[in-house]
């Protein structure tokens, strides 16, 4: 009865000092800071009676892109619009090196009848509460990695990518692969001499006399 009644203390115990480190991420090697990417949609409602952009509506339409900073990482896509309009759209997103992607996100409002939305999406990386030093280094009783483990090293990541949006998933491969584009450059790998070939260099650290 004794052995019995120490086994359900000691269990009790170990219970009681592992309670409240069930949820720590920060326990492991991977980084908690990591990048968040967010989405913001710009709205541009054009005249477009008949399908088409009302004369004058492209000169907006490329303002408001100008305005915007349009440039690669977003995406540009059109609502409600008919052929001749998505194609006027289109004209005008080439200038900035960009295409109108298919479908169109979800917007408030609704597009008014003889109008065309333009939709502008905007991803951005961002790692936040960084920098944090919210939890001291010592005592480290639980074995948790520092509260600003992570912060500079994606905070730079999310700081240099072009397309936020290659952080979420990966780009699919083309369906047609040129195997001569793909061994192309082990191919001039293996042709190049070793740079040892000619021997050492005679370099000297003493300046010309002329």
């Amino acid at each position: 009865m004794r052995s019995k009644l120490a086994l359900i203390a000691l269990g009790t115990a170990l219970t009681g000092c592992t309670a409240g480190m069930q949820d720590m991420p920060d326990r492991g090697l991977s980084a908690v800071n990591v990048p968040v990417v967010t989405t913001a949609d710009y709205v541009f409602d054009a005249a477009a009676p008949g399908g088409a952009l009302a004369p004058g509506e492209t000169e907006r339409l490329n303002a408001w892109f100008a305005t915007l900073g349009l440039g690669y990482g977003d995406s540009i896509y059109v609502d409600d619009g008919s052929y001749a309009a998505r194609d006027q759209v289109a004209r005008v997103a080439a200038r900035y090196g960009l295409f109108v992607q298919a479908g169109a996100p979800v917007t408030a409002g609704v597009v008014q009848p003889g109008n065309v939305r333009v939709v502008v999406s905007r991803r951005r990386a961002e790692v936040p509460n960084c920098p944090n030093w919210s939890v001291p280094s010592q005592p480290n009783y639980a074995n948790r990695t520092m509260s600003n483990f992570g912060c500079s090293v994606n905070a730079n990541l999310a700081a240099q990518v072009a397309n936020p949006e290659d952080l979420l998933h990966g780009r699919p491969g083309p369906a047609v692969v040129n195997a001569d584009t793909s061994a192309k450059a082990i191919g001039s790998y293996y042709r190049a001499a070793p740079t040892g070939e000619k021997g050492l260099q005679d370099i000297s650290t003493k300046k010309d006399d002329k």
